[in-house]
């Protein structure tokens, strides 16, 4: 910092803007860890931006949140620096994810990570499953990602859930596309994948809740929204939940069961308003108040 000039004078990068005081990494209860990779896309990529805006549009949020009458931040927010990606493979960054999460998760602190495309959260899992041996994931997306491999690779992002499922018990809410190959698993299997708008009713979340253990982690693809909410996604699916029944089912799930960490997934800033970086960063901040002080 320049001699002379006040601190406030200058506006911090890091998760919301906040200053030293609520935003050091021993003090923060929450960590932000973004990163921005995108090479398992499929369709149309653009989410290794996503962090990056996120991140800028959370320093216009309001620190103040109204349905939960405190300012979570007040319990410190840590944004580490952008994990460098890999060119060796998703697989590999999944792995990077993991050592990256490792030594936060074993400290308790909530990790929030910023994506990327999906590929990314079995690294994340792997973390979380470490600590929490009764881990389960809660996974909302417009697509199914659970097939065994795509365009060669098992670490595609349409392979996600399917390396998520190999470690913990995991449900899908939000699901309109789907592979032949995925509906003969799903039922094969009996997975719990709640398809929308078939699941949209006033007892979803009471539904999604018998099938989570005490600890989950959960998954957020922001396609799971409708595009005429969220348009800056790689593969928009029409018909997608409402901001409000997102927020109700997380609500509900952060009352009864402990929220451990979470991943924001598959922004690509490009690909519609500012906005929609807005929501995200929202999306994220409404998910580490309802962890920090569930209802």
């Amino acid at each position: 910092m320049p001699p002379g000039l006040p601190r406030h004078a200058f506006t911090p990068s890091n998760f919301l803007a906040l200053g030293p005081e609520q935003s050091g990494l021993e003090t923060s209860k929450v960590v932000v860890l973004p990163v921005p990779y995108d090479a398992a896309t499929s369709f149309r990529s653009g989410a290794r931006d996503g962090p990056r805006a996120i991140i800028e549009a959370s320093r216009h949020l309001e620190d103040f949140d109204t349905e939960l009458q405190r300012e979570p931040c007040d319990a410190g927010i840590h944004t580490l620096h952008e994990l460098e990606p890999t060119a060796a493979g998703p697989g590999a960054m999944a792995g990077l994810v993991t050592q990256a999460m490792a030594p936060l998760v074993q400290q308790r602190k909530l990790v929030a990570l910023l994506g990327g495309d999906h590929s990314l959260t079995p690294g994340a899992v792997t973390a979380y499953r470490a600590a929490f041996p009764d881990l389960s994931v809660l996974y909302l997306d417009a697509h199914a990602d659970l097939r065994d491999t795509y365009q060669g690779s098992r670490f595609s992002h349409a392979c996600a859930a399917r390396r998520v499922l190999e470690q913990c018990p995991t449900t899908i809410v939000g699901v309109r596309s789907i592979a032949q190959e995925e509906w003969r698993f799903i039922n094969e299997q009996r997975l719990p994948v709640f398809q929308w708008p078939a699941a949209a009713s006033a007892g979803l979340a009471e539904h999604v809740l018998t099938t989570l253990t005490p600890h989950v982690y959960v998954s957020l693809d922001l396609d799971v929204l409708d595009p005429s909410l969220m348009p800056a996604v790689g593969t928009p699916e029409p018909g997608g939940m409402s901001w409000e029944q997102v927020l109700t089912l997380l609500r509900v799930v952060s009352s009864q069961r402990t929220i451990v960490g979470f991943d924001i997934m598959e922004l690509a800033p490009a690909l519609g308003p500012p906005s929609c970086a807005y929501i995200a960063a929202k999306l994220a901040y409404k998910l580490m108040g309802y962890a920090l002080f569930p209802s």
